[in-house]
């Protein structure tokens, strides 16, 4: 798969967690899988001891916002460096091109 097959953001975004709003940096990515005919969008948490104390390194069903984008995910166990995982199923968090011609935009 080349770096083009998948769509992504990288930034600011508000993490809904329980009763908690975090303001988090993220970096994700996504792609559509045409075996279950979803598109799936992943990514890491940039290390936040706010979304720690609310996860506990647990997994906890999440909401996500990328300005007034919003998808609903999980969040699971942390890596060894503290970050956690953010997984999702359909429509992301983050702008994915529909036509040729944003494709094209996007990479120009």
């Amino acid at each position: 798969m080349s770096e083009h097959d998948e769509d992504g953001y990288h930034g600011p975004a508000t993490l809904l967690v329980g009763d908690a709003q975090l303001p988090v940096e993220v970096e994700l990515r996504g792609h559509f899988q045409p075996i279950d005919g979803y598109y799936h969008w992943y990514g890491r948490i940039a290390v936040d001891a706010a979304l720690t104390e609310h996860v506990g390194g647990r997994k906890k069903s999440c909401e996500i916002r990328v300005g007034e984008l919003t998808a609903t995910g999980e969040v699971s166990d942390p890596d060894p460096w503290g970050r956690y995982r953010i997984t999702g199923t359909s429509t992301p968090p983050f702008t994915v091109p529909k036509t040729l011609a944003e494709v094209e935009a996007a990479t120009a």
